[in-house]
């Protein structure tokens, strides 16, 4: 029995081979110019439809990671800060803290790029087939609330510890609730010596008591955040204010 290519399409398309699909045609060209014989041509196209679903796969994983952006370890200028803990950075690259079910904690003022480093790890592990969650600080401490309010409490904290890494961005970059410091002891004490978790913050730990309104539940967080964790101390000139300066001057260039 022989088929038409939109009749092969067709049954492919019947079969959900979207990726056999899209080069269908260009392998079968291949053939009638006797680029590939038929086994190479069919081996392409499994290929191909093996290619196609990784993709999607992948691109799914972003999407429910929460990232807002793909950032990169390679796109990190470290001659621009010096002071900025490459090596250790770099070791967390590896993703060996997440295999050991370790934390960190990147501390340090704004414009370091302790942000752009805690977004290329979550980055990195969606691209190696970890679950990724990622959140700023403010927004989840917001969701926490809005699904307790609706009766969803189980399920947000369900989908948190379905996450192989939890990201909390930018710790009190804005001002939080004053249940904050319990919302954040749950989550972390949750996560302790099962899951992994990275936070960012331009204030001191020394300082998070007082910001929190709970000295005493704050002590407990940071010990076991910290007991299997990475403390990376982010220092030197800000990224955003080297940004902001180019632009002028790139302005001034062009006027």
């Amino acid at each position: 029995m022989s088929m038409s290519m939109t009749e092969l399409e067709g049954a492919l398309r019947a079969l959900r081979l979207s990726g056999m699909i899209a080069t269908l045609q260009a392998r079968a060209l291949q053939v009638a110019h006797h680029q590939m014989d038929f086994t190479e041509a069919f081996a392409s196209l499994v290929q191909d439809e093996l290619d196609r679903r990784r993709s999607r796969l992948l691109e799914r994983r972003f999407t429910h990671s929460g990232l807002p952006e793909r950032k990169d370890l390679k796109d990190f200028d470290w001659a621009y800060n010096p002071r900025v803990p490459k090596r250790e950075m770099l070791e967390l690259a590896t993703l060996k803290f997440i295999a050991a079910r370790e934390g960190a904690l990147l501390i340090g003022p704004p414009g370091v790029g302790k942000s752009h480093a805690a977004k290329a790890l979550a980055h990195l592990a969606v691209q190696r087939g970890y679950k990724v969650f990622y959140r700023e600080a403010h927004v989840l401490i917001e969701e926490i609330n809005e699904a307790r309010e609706l009766g969803e409490i189980r399920k947000y904290r369900a989908q948190m510890k379905a996450a192989e890494l939890l990201v909390i961005d930018d710790l009190f970059l804005r001002k939080l609730p004053a249940n904050a410091g319990d919302e954040l002891a749950d989550v972390i004490m949750g996560r302790y010596e099962k899951l992994s978790t990275i936070i960012t913050s331009n204030r001191p730990v020394d300082d998070w008591a007082k910001l929190l309104g709970d000295i005493v539940g704050v002590t407990p967080l940071l010990d076991r955040l910290m007991h299997h964790g990475h403390l990376l101390k982010f220092d030197g000139k800000s990224w955003r204010l080297k940004e902001a300066a180019a632009r002028v001057a790139k302005r001034a260039h062009t006027a």
